[in-house]
């Protein structure tokens, strides 16, 4: 009987010092995790001497919570992991970007590239499956798919027929290099003429790609403008045909061309002088104007209107305000 009573006292005992390693190795690690969280350097030997257990089960513990991070659902777009820090001397949580994309992300950027009609359906349908191989799963992939076939059997291509992919990328590559590239171009006259330029940017506005590039200032002398220090704008599906040469030129630091204050100027891709207009807008919707205008300043909110100043290259802006007919008056070029 006094056997049986200690076999049954013995489990029972097990049994609570097993639950209370198991409570305290559950504590250790979410103490250990916590402070990853926090930015804080988790040192081996000292987190064994605060909690008297070998290094080994600390060890133990930062793989567990390894293996944690690596199940948990990434729907933020992030991959965390435990890792050592070298410097640091001890082991602290790595955020990184997740490289997969999300249905919603691919189908908005699919839609963007349809309804841009930027290239023929040779070059941008490969392009789209591309994107939506990259899904994060199965079942948002063959949603994505769904949802962008019914736009890609009505993708109407551009007149103008050409694969742009290669030219593109070679004139960026000129861009880059600072390389003279000469161009054969058919004007909207219908005219060819051959011209060396620099070019100096990428651009796509409103279904085209364009080359900015800078004549020499020999060709110059026959435009209208012959003193404008702005870059001459090349539709590039115009480009008959071109070449890169193997010669250099330089634009200093300070007077390097950037394409993104560039594009707050220019509207439409029409050539001209950098000017400041003011006008006076009686419009409903004076955001669209904005949006338009990324330059535009409101001077003056009144009952007859809203006056407006921008800062605009070329002369399209012409034709935007003759599209937007008894909205916009008293246009003042300063």
């Amino acid at each position: 009987m006094s056997m049986q009573v200690s076999i049954i006292e013995l489990k029972n005992i097990g049994g609570i010092v097993m639950a209370k390693s198991t409570e305290d190795k559950a504590e250790r690690i979410l103490s250990i995790y916590s402070r990853l969280k926090q930015g804080k350097v988790i040192n081996r030997a000292e987190e064994s001497t605060v909690y008297g257990v070998a290094e080994r089960t600390v060890q133990r513990d930062i793989e567990s919570i390894k293996c944690f991070l690596q199940n948990q659902n990434t729907d933020v777009g992030e991959i965390q992991d435990v890792v050592f820090d070298k410097q640091a001397g001890g082991y602290i949580l790595q955020t990184k970007q997740n490289n997969h994309l999300r249905g919603k992300e691919i189908l908005t950027v699919g839609k963007v590239l349809l309804e841009s009609r930027a290239l023929m359906k040779n070059e941008l349908f490969p392009i789209i499956h591309k994107l939506t191989e990259l899904c994060s799963s199965e079942a948002e992939k063959r949603m994505v798919k769904d949802l962008l076939n019914n736009e890609k059997f009505h993708y109407t291509e551009l007149q103008h027929g050409k694969n742009l992919l290669d030219i593109v990328w070679d004139l960026e590559y000129a861009v880059k290099k600072q390389q003279y590239v000469e161009i054969e171009y058919r004007k909207q006259t219908g005219e060819t003429v051959l011209r060396k330029v620099k070019p100096v940017g990428i651009m796509f506005s409103e279904f085209y790609f364009y080359l900015t590039a800078f004549m020499e200032e020999e060709e110059k002398k026959n435009f209208k403008n012959p003193e404008d220090t702005f870059p001459t704008i090349y539709r590039i599906d115009r480009i008959e045909s071109f070449k890169v040469l193997d010669e250099h030129f330089r634009v200093p630091y300070a007077e390097r061309f950037e394409e993104g204050e560039f594009r707050k100027r220019v509207q439409f891709m029409y050539g001209g002088r950098l000017k400041k207009v003011r006008f006076k807008y009686k419009g409903n919707s004076i955001e669209a104007v904005l949006d338009r205008l990324p330059t535009a300043q409101i001077l003056k909110k009144g009952e007859d209107g809203i006056l407006v100043q921008a800062e605009v290259f070329g002369d399209g802006i012409e034709m935007w305000f003759r599209s937007q007919g008894e909205q916009i008056k008293e246009i003042n070029f300063v």
